[in-house]
């Protein structure tokens, strides 16, 4: 059952970024409504004047309508980048089919007997269109124009995966979380703009008469109100934009601590880690949450601002698995320990720059390291079992689990299946504890504050020392989940606020603090 206290909390907490996750979200839907509206209520009238190409048209709106929506808007980065400008051209080809198809049924359903009447009254074909059809012809055409209102709030909750912003982000944080009570923040306000706006439409539909025609010469302007609340955000916040991951946000160890610790006051918009660095180098945003270790901080010269209050902890990558999984192996322990303390910071950011920015292929470069170190062996017969390695959705991760697939069948008798691309800290852990995986990466700092959530007094003790993180999180892991930390792989990942160098340093800003001063001041 949903954790309604969670989400109540959670609500009032973040209740100033909810609002304007709301005006984005109603904004991104009616800009792309009225440009649906625009094209295709011309396109619907043009089908009905010339029906040798309405065959083509709706076939055409209907292919669009189903692409995945997560994959239309993949394909718009390419093409418009990152931001509202591919958001809203993918809602707009997705509410053209609805207001194309009403608006072409409307019209060639007025019954013949009528516009032969208008005909012989004198009127033109201009005057029988505007007159009498399109009048006619308005409830279905509402009807269409309501159909893809509905269908855009909700496919608008996709926009933040490519930081266009909306209630997506709280969706997608939520995920990557498991927190129930912030997954609520996006999808219930969703569901109720869905809700508000279709029941809107719905009462506009069943005017009469003068009512009606006045709701009609409203209904543009209320349209053109309701686009303008994407720009509303941006006025009551400075200029710097920051793009954050969607865990990021909803971590402590992220821009909940930022704004606790440093009181950080900077508009922000969920990204996705695949695209972060790069629009940080395009200019669509200006900081990133980024990883110190990861090849695109050297590839788009991006400074790396110090976090001089201390709320990144370090983040030492190493394997973890259940006790019982690895007493049933007893030789997959010593297999992954072939790891331990070879991957400094430079070679894992040397390894990431080839995946990330070259665009080899992890499991090519991950052979090539452990041959390069001596490391590679034949694989065994595999015939005490299959190992499954599962990995987070980033470069270290993939890099990792091919690293295992590749040692465990040298050095034991098992096979290895990879699961990567988990997603979000919670989603690898539970598999991990559902025993759907039986191993994956993780890092010390993300175990302290994220799977353990240590008390802030504990937190403040040791979150300087690296061995003292590890020493409690291995600890505390074996005393509540059964879980084993094996050694570090030896390289600290640990989160970091990223700007292009050459605006960090006009601005002079190297700092988190410099940062929020900055934003304080401007």
């Amino acid at each position: 059952m949903p954790d309604t206290t969670g989400f109540f909390h959670f609500v009032q907490q973040q209740s100033g970024k909810l609002l304007e996750q709301t005006l984005v979200h109603i904004g991104l839907t009616f800009i792309s409504v009225c440009l649906a509206v625009l094209v295709g209520g011309a396109l619907g009238i043009l089908i009905t004047r010339r029906k040798a190409l309405a065959g083509a048209v709706l076939g055409v709106a209907g292919i669009l309508q189903t692409i995945p929506s997560i994959a239309l808007l993949g394909f718009m980065i390419p093409l418009l980048g990152i931001g509202a400008k591919p958001a809203i051209v993918a809602l707009f080809l997705y509410a053209l089919l609805p207001v194309v198809r009403n608006t072409y049924t409307g019209i060639t359903g007025v019954d013949a007997t009528i516009l032969e009447a208008a005909r012989g009254m004198g009127m033109s074909n201009r005057q029988v269109l505007w007159k009498v059809q399109v009048p006619l012809a308005m409830p279905v055409i509402l009807a269409g124009i309501r159909t893809a209102t509905v269908i855009n709030v909700g496919v608008a909750t996709l926009a933040a995966y490519i930081g266009a912003g909306g209630l997506g982000e709280f969706i997608f944080g939520g995920i990557a979380l498991n927190n129930v009570g912030m997954m609520l923040a996006g999808a219930v306000p969703a569901a109720l703009l869905a809700i508000l706006f279709d029941w809107g439409l719905s009462r506009l539909q069943h005017l009469q008469g003068r009512h009606f025609r006045a709701a009609l010469y409203l209904l543009p302007v209320a349209f053109v109100v309701l686009s303008s609340f994407y720009l509303l955000p941006i006025s009551f916040k400075g200029k710097l934009l920051a793009g954050f991951t969607a865990e990021f946000m909803g971590r402590h160890d992220g821009n909940m601590g930022l704004q606790e610790v440093y009181h950080l006051n900077i508009r922000t918009v969920v990204i996705n880690d695949m695209i972060m660095y790069k629009a940080a180098y395009d200019k669509k945003v200006d900081v990133i949450s980024g990883s110190t270790t990861d090849g695109r901080v050297k590839a788009y010269d991006l400074a790396i601002l110090e976090d001089d209050r201390h709320i990144f902890p370090p983040y030492y990558a190493a394997p973890i698995a259940l006790q019982t999984t690895l007493d049933a192996h007893p030789d997959l322990a010593p297999a992954l320990e072939k790891l331990s303390g070879i991957i400094n910071d430079s070679i894992m950011g040397a390894l990431n720059y080839r995946v990330d920015y070259l665009k080899e292929a992890p499991e090519t470069v991950a052979r090539q390291f452990l041959a390069a170190h001596h490391l590679l062996q034949p694989p065994g017969d595999g015939s005490e079992g299959t190992i499954t390695v599962g990995a987070k959705m980033f470069g270290d991760g993939y890099l990792l689990a091919h690293m295992y697939a590749l040692l465990i069948p040298g050095y034991t008798h098992l096979k290895v299946v990879t699961k990567t691309g988990l997603g979000g800290t919670k989603i690898c852990f539970d598999a991990l504890m559902n025993k759907q995986i039986d191993l994956y990466p993780e890092y010390t700092g993300t175990g302290l504050l994220v799977l353990l959530q240590a008390p802030k007094h504990t937190t403040d003790s040791i979150i300087t020392s690296p061995q003292k993180v590890y020493d409690y999180v291995s600890n505390r892991f074996m005393q509540q989940y059964h879980v084993k930390w094996l050694s570090p792989i030896g390289f600290n990942n640990t989160y970091a606020l990223m700007m292009r160098r050459a605006q960090a340093q006009a601005l002079h800003i190297r700092s988190i603090t410099d940062l929020q001063h900055y934003l304080a001041y401007h």
